[in-house]
């Protein structure tokens, strides 16, 4: 392993000459052990931790682009609880609100008490 510094010295021309100058440490790698060990310990060796595998993640593909595409799932939505523009004209009225409240209390009396939200 050697490592080099370019040195650009003037020239006569337009580009300049180049030199290479030898800095730092040189190191000589030599392969000592060429004896693979037994086919039992090398597959010992080659095996990978279930922990290092990467989790496939549902519902993600890749395009020929590489961009990622993700389907999400979500639930019916409400449009009478969508949020828009305030408007006067579509305000409920008091008498509607009071229906809903009396509704809304009329199915919570109904409701066992055990019973688990869905």
């Amino acid at each position: 392993l050697l490592c080099f510094r370019i040195l650009l010295k003037k020239s006569g021309s337009r580009t300049p000459r180049v030199e290479l100058e030898e800095i730092g440490p040189s190191v000589d790698f030599v392969m000592r052990r060429n004896k693979l060990a037994s086919d039992e310990l090398f597959k010992l060796a080659c095996k990978k931790p279930r922990a290092l595998k990467a989790k496939k993640v549902q519902n993600v593909k890749r395009d020929a682009f590489a961009n990622k595409l993700g389907r999400v799932h979500l639930t019916k939505m409400s449009m009478e609880k969508l949020q828009t523009r305030k408007m006067k004209g579509l305000k409920k009225s008091y008498a509607d609100r009071k229906k809903e409240r009396t509704e809304l209390k009329e199915r919570r009396a109904s409701k066992p008490k055990g019973a688990k939200r869905a």
